[in-house]
């Protein structure tokens, strides 16, 4: 079986790095439910929204998935409102989609789950 997303390693992205191709998106989009690819200035980027019974629940949540971004050095947009925190991951360095950003929504989730 293969390995699950969240236990795979990010890669460094460079310039020159391929987007994820249409069947690398299928694949593991399949692994990722409650996330949706959305095109945001031409941009295709991985959105998912949670929900929180408050402010403060929504806040925590954002602080733990920055301290995942800064340990992996690879940073998402991250949307905090009362109840509800919508992250965005994408890799900048190409304008799009890049495998670690798929490996990271995982990591996301399981920082959800808690």
């Amino acid at each position: 079986m293969a390995t699950k997303l969240s236990e795979q390693v990010c890669e460094a992205c460079r310039a020159d790095a391929p987007n994820v191709s249409a069947e690398e998106l299928a694949q593991f989009m399949r692994q990722l439910p409650g996330w949706a690819p959305v095109v945001r200035d031409g941009i295709l980027q991985l959105e998912r929204k949670f929900t929180f019974p408050d402010f403060a629940a929504a806040l925590a949540f954002t602080n733990r998935v920055g301290a995942l971004a800064e340990a992996e050095g690879h940073h998402p947009a991250l949307l905090t409102e009362w109840g509800k925190v919508t992250v965005t991951w994408w890799t900048h360095k190409i304008r799009g989609l890049h495998k670690t950003d798929f490996i990271l929504a995982a990591r996301t989730d399981e920082v959800m789950k808690g």
